[in-house]
Order: structure tokens, then C-alpha cells, then sequence
């Protein structure tokens, strides 16, 4: 079967009509210009397209109404400066290959869904000659995609760009053992059924191990049989939980030997080209049971007589960059995890121990390498300039949050007391200067505590708490934003190609629906495409302190846009900053580790700096590195889901207060404050009325009584079934449904558009 493929230039659009056209002050129909944004969406920025179409002066304006016109209808979405189609693929994406067409051409599907339909379909082109990754079904690939013109084909070619770790249809479990002799796979995933085991197949498997299955095709009676492959250990181990979120979601955590060896053989780290800093008493704080320590800060007055009142902060961040050098293995293997991953029970890290806790942690009193920026603040917190220095420094203490902060309060103990006015005095004169400049910048300021679990010695759930936010936590966070902010910036003068960590504003499309739920709770909410943080800061103000407060701030969270990383700048509109880049933690973050090649190489700092091949390939490794950072953060989520369920499995009748956290038509999901685990209350057991989801107010309402429940809504539940190894909870509601004001008004408002509509001639539904 033949294929139209497209991925045109500005110029393979201008045919010699189009040419004549443009002479005569032609402008494009709107049609056209969908066409153009669809066949080059790297080339879809304004200016690309006023070029594309020798749009000038006049046409330029109507160029701009048009677009925001197309926007405002839902047909065009703004990504990083450039316009693309609703529902379009990115033009670099993750897909899974699942399998072929009549002519053999492989097919695949985006991994992370596109909009709310039907799930694109691409065809895999290969690369002439045998060159390039060759990839099969099953595999999950990297690939840059094309859109077609073929209306009975794939919507989309794409070009394979790299080959992830092959993927197979094993599924993990909890081999059971029953008291009937019977051998059951116990699911570990929430969709997963439940499977038999023949003797013949166990393979070793002991009851209560977690174990790796093959599922075999399911028979027409009973239930699907499966094979074990492997034995991953046992559920009684205490870092069990979390191995069932690494295997499910292929995280690598198991170092080649190859990586170890080059890591083991690491030298560390002379004085040789660099600043000697080991006098300036540097100090890292961090969490008590931090095991590597990364970034060190010291700040003093500014002594400049034309800066009255100013401070210069210093931020030095170990220099992984010496070590880990591009196209090694340690290099290979930690673009391949990316990050590292954070679960209650350990951490999956991105470099081996060596460098990771040993020649990169900012140890007290050892020398260690580092990449260091001094920069200056005014007294109202404008930072007036910056410099960077690959140094080799000596920390002068290891404090946590909590020592450090207790020390300002009034009560140092021996390490705090000898540093108290020299040192800490200092940092934090400084941080309240800076914070008169992220006060007058007015970040998205969202108030969502966050939970940490602690764990007894088997790895069970100890308690849940909710850690205080000092004032020490806040000084270090925006010491290393606008460092962050100082990198972006120097590699942005020099030219130097990077990695920015962007955020960009909420599409149109969520922000017509915050609007339009706003509007039932009495807010509004200003229309225009350039929304800015302080929009969305006064509406928080508002609620303050207001039973809804809960409420709005979780609805604002999820209108929001999803960070990741790009070559491509847009800013990052939750910190309110037109530039950055994350330079802080090159540790556990690969993006952090390109940022700090690019300023060595800019800058002259020696070796180890960003090679023109890698800076070529920037933009594939954005991609993946976003990637491993959502697979990172659904493990950890994951996992802390398992382990909560586990914890309540013995609560089975128990009452619980909640809070309303997701409300969908098929029912309610509700958190529990205390502990931070979610659960479900299907709709088909909320009581007698049948009920009806409104999703402008987040609420579902008796069509009857016109009560009902809505996001955020305080309630009290029973716990009624758990599926642990699924992090699965199902509850009953016990609270009364409320009075929803407008929700019954606004049901049969619709119904009558409805039937209005299906009444006009040529009218036609709409599949939703």
C-alpha cells in the first residue's frame, strides 16, 4: 500500500500558483494554514508561517487575529512557541510498535495518550541501507513523526530514532499457594486478572514470592493459566513493594558490569585548572537522612559601596561532569535511567555509589570538585550579576533542615553554635532579600502539602507525616532556582546549546474550563491567551482560609501544564521566569549533568565539556529524559499505593475522614488526608437516585433531588475491599449528599440543547 509521506520545507509549499498568489496579496485560507502547521511542525511558529506565506506588515496582524481565532475554537493548541493541531503527535514521541500491516510495514501507538480519542496509528519507516535502529513489535522506540495525507492510511510515518529495552508480555504477580494444593498468580496490577499456575510450570516459586509470568491464551472456561519465568523475590523481603513498581514500569536498577568496573576505576578528582575554594566556608543542608549531598551555599554582604544593602550568594553543585564523561558507559547507562527514583523504601539512582555517594557527595571537611556560581542581589532582591568557577572546595558542615533551622530559632547545638553569626546569620539575611524578589516575580504560590511515609525495619508502613515547610527548606529551594536561572542565562549569551526545564501555560482549552468552574463558585477568571502566575495567585487568595480552598487549589494544580525538558525555550510559567534550566543536581538528573557540560564548554573550564554531537542530539535526549521522569514519578506513585493499601488491609469496616479527590461518571475517588491513599466509591453504590456527572462543576448530583458530591467535598467513608499488591481500595460513602446549586438546572439546560440540536435539519452528534 502505497503512502503520501509529508514533512515538507516553507518552500515545497509555494507551488507557482501559490507564487502568483502571493504577488497579488494573497492570503491564505484557513485551511491552508492547518495544512502548512500540520506538514512542518517544526516550523510552526508565527514568523515561520507569515514566511512561509510572504505575510508582511497588514497580513502579519490578520496572520496573528486568524491563529488566536483558530485557538479560541479549539482547532490549534500553542506548544513551545510553535502551533500545532488539537490531538496532534509531538514531533518527537515515545511509541510502542504493536504490530504490522497487509504489506509488513510495522504500526505503532503513541505511548501517553493524545487527547480523548482513539489513540493515533504510525507506520514505522526503515531506514535504506540497513542503517539506523531496527526495530520489531513489542518494542518501545523513540521516534520522530511525520503526519500523512493518505485519509485510508496511518495518520503518521515516523522515523525510528532509538530502540528502548525490549519489551515482552510478562507480567508480574504474587505466587499463591491455596489450601486446596491450586497455584494462583495474585494480580498486582488493578486491570490484571487473576491466573492458575500448573505444577509443571512453577518453577521454583515459593508462596509468597513475587515472580515474573508468561499468561498463556485464555481458555474458553475458568480462568487463564500462566507459566512462571522468573522468581523476584519474596513479599516478606522489606523493599518488596517497590520491586513490583520497578519491574512494572522497566525501570533499570541493576548496574552492568561494565558501569561498575569504569566507575570503581574513577580517579578522583586534583586541584589542576581549577579555583581553590577549600577556605570558604561552603556548608550543605538537606534532609537528616540524606546519604549524598550535591549542592553547598554560603553567602555574605556585598562590600560593593554602590550596592548598599546587597548580598552575594554563592551555590557550588558537586562536578559530575569531571567524572562521568559523554559516550562512556557510566554516560550510556545514566541517560538511560535518566533520573534517579525515590521510593519510601530505597532509591534507584542514576549513578553508581561510587560517584553518586562517594567522589561527588559534598562531604564535611573533604575535598571534592564542583561547579560553582557568585551571584550578586540588590537589596530588593534583583540580581544584578553572576559569575560561574569550576573550583575544588571543602564543606565546612553537614546540617539538616531542621538543625540549621533550630539554630536561627534560638537553639544551636555544638555544629551550629561556632557557625551560627559567621555562616548561617548570613544565609538567611541573604534569603530575605531574595525573597523580596520571588515576592515581586509572584510564582504560582499553589498550597498542597506534601506526605511522607515512614517505614518500620521490615518495610512496613510506620506512619504518615506531613513535614513542616521551614523557612530553611524555602531558602534553600530559591538559592537553587536562581541558580538554575544563572545557568540558563550564561549558556544563552554564549550560544551554547542546552537543555531548558520548561513549563508552559495552561492551554486554552483548560483554562475555559477552570473559567467555567470558577463561575460556579462565584470567581472569575480574566479571559487572554497570555495568562500569567499572579492570575491564578489572586484567585487562591481568595479562598484562603474558605471551606473551598481545597477545592480550588487542587482544580487550579490540574489545569495547569506538565513540566519537562527542551532544547527549545517557552519559560516556565509556574516559576514566572522567561529562562531555565536545571543545574543543581547532577547527581540524580541527567539534564542537569548536559547543563553543566554546556558551561564548561562555553566558558572554557576545561575538560568534559558539551561535544557538538551530543548538542545534536538534544532534542531526542529531551524526549527520553522526559519520558524517564514521568515513568519515575508513576513507580513512586505507585508504590506509595501499595504500601498504604497494605497498611490498611487490616482496617476492613473501619470509618475514615476524606476528601473527595477525583469524581468521574463512573464514580468518586477519595483520599484519605491522614495517609495520602486514594480509593474508589463506584456510582452504582452512592444510594436510590441516579446520578449524573457535571463536569464544569467537578460534581456528580441526583437527577432526582439535584443533590450530590463535588470534588474536594470533606466526607466520611468505609473502608469496604483491598487489594494490596494492587494498591487498590474500594469504599463506601457514608455522608449524605448535598445540595449542588445550578447542577439541576444546569443538567436539563443541556438536555434541552440536546434535543434542540438533533431537531435542526442536517444536524448531526457528536461522538464525545
Amino acid at each position: 500500500m502505497a503512502r503520501k509521506v509529508s514533512g515538507r520545507s516553507h518552500g515545497d509549499l509555494r507551488t507557482a500558483d501559490t507564487r502568483a498568489k502571493v504577488r497579488d496579496n494573497y492570503r491564505p485560507s484557513r485551511d491552508e494554514i492547518l495544512r502548512y502547521i500540520a506538514e512542518n511542525p517544526d516550523r510552526a511558529g508565527k514568523r515561520d508561517i507569515a514566511k512561509a506565506f510572504a505575510l508582511r506588515g497588514e497580513d502579519r496582524i490578520w496572520l496573528k487575529d486568524v491563529l488566536r481565532d483558530l485557538q479560541d475554537e479549539g482547532l490549534l493548541t500553542k506548544e513551545r512557541k510553535r502551533l500545532a493541531r488539537v490531538g496532534a503527535l509531538p514531533h518527537v514521541a515515545v511509541l510502542d510498535i504493536f504490530g504490522r500491516d497487509a504489506d509488513g510495514v510495522l504500526l505503532a501507538h503513541p505511548t501517553e495518550a493524545i487527547g480523548n480519542g482513539e489513540p493515533p496509528v504510525i507506520a514505522i519507516r526503515v531506514s535504506r541501507g540497513g542503517n539506523g535502529p531496527t526495530p520489531g513489535i513489542g518494542d518501545r522506540v523513540l521516534a520522530k513523526t511525520f503526519p500523512t495525507d493518505d485519509p485510508a492510511g496511518p495518520a503518521y510515518t515516523g522515523r525510528v530514532m532509538k530502540i528502548f529495552e525490549k519489551r515482552t508480555d510478562a507480567v508480574l504477580g504474587v505466587f499463591r499457594v491455596l489450601k486446596d494444593g491450586t497455584l494462583r498468580i495474585e494480580p498486582v496490577e488493578r486491570r490484571q486478572p487473576e491466573l492458575v499456575v500448573d505444577t509443571e510450570f512453577q518453577n521454583g516459586a515459593k508462596n509468597g514470592d513475587l515472580v515474573e509470568v508468561e499468561p498463556a491464551r485464555a481458555s474458553r472456561y475458568g480462568l487463564p493459566r500462566a507459566k512462571v519465568l522468573a522468581v523476584l523475590g519474596s513479599l516478606t523481603s522489606e523493599k518488596a513493594v517497590s520491586m513490583i513498581a520497578i519491574h512494572t514500569h522497566d525501570i533499570p536498577h541493576i548496574f552492568p558490569a561494565d558501569v561498575i568496573a569504569e566507575a570503581e576505576a574513577v580517579k578522583p578528582a586534583t586541584l589542576a585548572g581549577r579555583e581553590d575554594w577549600r577556605e570558604l566556608p561552603l556548608l550543605t543542608i538537606d534532609p537528616a537522612d540524606a546519604k549524598d549531598h550535591d549542592d553547598a551555599v554560603f553567602a555574605m554582604p556585598d562590600t560593593d559601596e554602590k550596592n548598599a544593602g546587597g548580598v552575594v550568594v554563592t551555590v557550588a553543585i558537586a562536578d559530575v561532569a569531571a567524572y562521568v564523561r559523554y559516550g562512556t558507559a557510566l554516560d550510556r547507562e545514566a541517560l538511560k535511567r535518566g533520573n534517579s527514583v525515590y521510593f519510601p523504601d530505597r532509591v534507584v539512582p542514576m549513578l553508581p555509589e561510587r560517584i553518586s555517594n562517594d567522589l561527588c557527595s559534598l562531604r564535611e571537611g573533604q575535598d571534592r570538585p564542583a561547579i560553582a556560581v557568585r551571584m550578586t542581589f540588590s537589596a530588593d532582591g534583583h540580581k544584578l550579576r553572576h559569575s560561574f568557577h569550576r573550583v575544588m572546595m571543602k564543606s565546612a558542615a553537614k546540617l539538616a533542615y531542621q538543625q540549621a533551622q533550630a539554630a536561627i530559632d534560638g537553639a544551636p547545638d555544638d555544629t551550629t553554635g561556632p557557625i551560627l553569626d559567621a555562616v548561617l546569620k548570613p544565609l538567611w539575611d541573604a534569603y530575605a532579600i531574595l525573597k523580596r524578589g520571588r515576592d515581586a516575580r509572584q510564582p504560582l504560590e499553589l498550597d498542597l502539602p506534601e506526605r511522607k511515609i515512614l517505614l518500620k525495619q521490615d518495610g512496613t508502613v510506620d506512619k504518615v507525616v506531613v513535614p513542616e515547610r521551614l523557612d530553611a527548606h524555602k531558602l534553600i529551594e530559591e538559592f537553587m532556582i536562581q541558580a538554575n536561572v544563572a545557568a540558563a542565562e550564561t549558556l544563552e549569551a554564549k550560544r551554547q546549546a542546552l537543555v531548558y526545564r520548561i513549563h508552559d501555560a495552561p492551554s486554552l482549552a483548560k483554562q475555559e474550563s477552570l473559567r467555567e468552574f470558577l463561575q460556579t463558585l462565584g470567581l472569575s477568571l480574566a479571559r487572554g491567551a497570555q495568562m500569567r502566575p499572579n492570575q491564578f495567585n489572586g484567585i487562591l487568595a481568595r479562598v484562603r482560609g474558605a471551606d473551598n480552598e481545597g477545592l480550588v487549589n487542587e482544580v487550579v494544580l490540574r489545569s495547569q501544564s506538565q513540566a519537562e525538558y527542551s532544547p527549545a525555550n517557552i519559560g516556565h510559567f509556574g516559576l514566572n521566569l522567561k529562562r531555565y534550566a536545571h543545574f543543581t543536581s547532577p547527581i540524580r538528573r541527567y539534564a542537569d549533568l548536559i547543563v553543566h557540560r554546556g558551561l564548561i564548554a562555553a566558558l572554557g573550564l576545561g575538560p568534559g565539556g558539551l561535544t557538538q554531537d551530543e548538542a545534536e542530539r538534544l532534542e531526542e535526549v529531551s524526549a527520553l529524559i522526559s519520558a524517564t521522569e514521568r515513568r519515575a514519578m508513576a513507580a513512586e506513585r505507585d508504590t506509595v499505593d501499595r504500601l498504604i493499601a497494605a497498611y490498611l488491609a487490616e482496617r476492613i469496616d473501619d470509618r475514615f475522614d476524606a476528601r473527595i479527590s477525583g469524581v468521574t461518571k463512573s464514580g468518586l475517588f477519595v483520599q484519605l488526608p491522614q495517609y495520602g491513599a486514594d480509593g474508589f466509591i463506584p456510582v452504582s453504590t452512592l444510594g436510590g437516585d441516579y446520578y449524573i456527572y457535571d463536569e464544569t462543576a467537578r460534581s456528580l448530583f441526583g437527577e432526582r433531588t439535584g443533590k450530590g458530591y463535588q470534588l474536594a467535598d470533606r466526607v466520611e467513608v468505609r473502608l469496604i475491599e483491598v487489594a494490596p499488591m494492587a494498591g487498590a481500595m474500594r469504599f463506601e460513602m457514608l455522608t449524605e449528599p448535598k445540595p449542588l446549586p445550578g447542577s439541576k438546572r444546569s443538567f436539563h439546560k443541556a438536555k434541552g440543547r440536546a434535543r434542540a440540536s438533533q431537531s435542526r435539519p442536517g444536524s448531526r452528534g457528536r461522538r464525545r
